[in-house]
């Protein structure tokens, strides 16, 4: 995959939005995200058909503006509606049989050390999503938080594979992010619950265009 899509990811559902998240995508794709993942997980989150109403609402805005759309778990639904690829975490299901099932389409795993990290390039992933690097609220499971250095470490290891850093980044946490070796940035709640998340996006988006 190009590392330009990972310059500014992000990822949402209904359950990060104060809004309609259709008006949210919108902003941020005026604001210049260049990668949206679906992730329709948590408390208070849709299920069923109204899940899938959504997800190809936000896919057909992705498609207007030619922004590659991922979909989080739900691999089912990602082939349905013929979405550009798949995120999955370590509990997921396993690599290779995610790969069988999604042909060509874009696969992502989430990292949160040098081994998983091996065993994810290994295992077929296009990209790597490291983290969390920083503290978030966002995710109720996550993981110990590892800063900026845990990419840093992936790339002391040898690994080149395109790496997005996510959990907790701001305009204000880009360059240590970028400097540790990431290709881009993933963010949820700084874009998803701004009060412009038009603004929001294009000064995080200045932040890693600078570093």
């Amino acid at each position: 995959m190009k590392r330009e899509l990972l310059t500014l990811y992000l990822v949402m559902g209904s359950q990060n939005c104060h809004r309609d998240p259709r008006h949210v995508l919108r902003e941020a794709i005026e604001g210049g995200i260049t990668l949206f993942q679906f992730r329709e997980k948590g408390t208070g989150c849709l299920v069923d058909s109204e899940k899938q109403t959504l997800a190809r609402d936000l896919l057909s805005i992705c498609r207007e503006h030619q922004i590659p759309f991922i979909v989080n778990d739900d691999i089912e639904l990602a082939l349905e509606i013929g979405a550009d690829g798949v995120h999955i975490g370590q509990e997921d299901e396993p690599l290779d049989l995610v790969r069988e099932k999604i042909g060509k389409k874009l696969l992502g795993v989430s990292a949160h050390n040098v081994v998983e990290a091996f065993a994810a390039m290994a295992g077929g992933a296009d990209y790597l999503g490291v983290g969390p690097i920083y503290a978030t609220t966002t995710k109720t499971d996550i993981r110990e938080v590892k800063g900026p250095e845990v990419i840093e470490e992936i790339r002391k290891a040898g690994l080149t594979i395109p790496i997005v850093g996510i959990g907790g980044i701001t305009a204000e946490r880009v360059e240590d992010v970028r400097k540790a070796g990431a290709d881009g940035v993933a963010v949820i709640s700084a874009i998803s619950q701004a009060v412009s998340p038009r603004y929001s996006t294009g000064k995080i988006l200045m932040e890693v265009k600078k570093s």
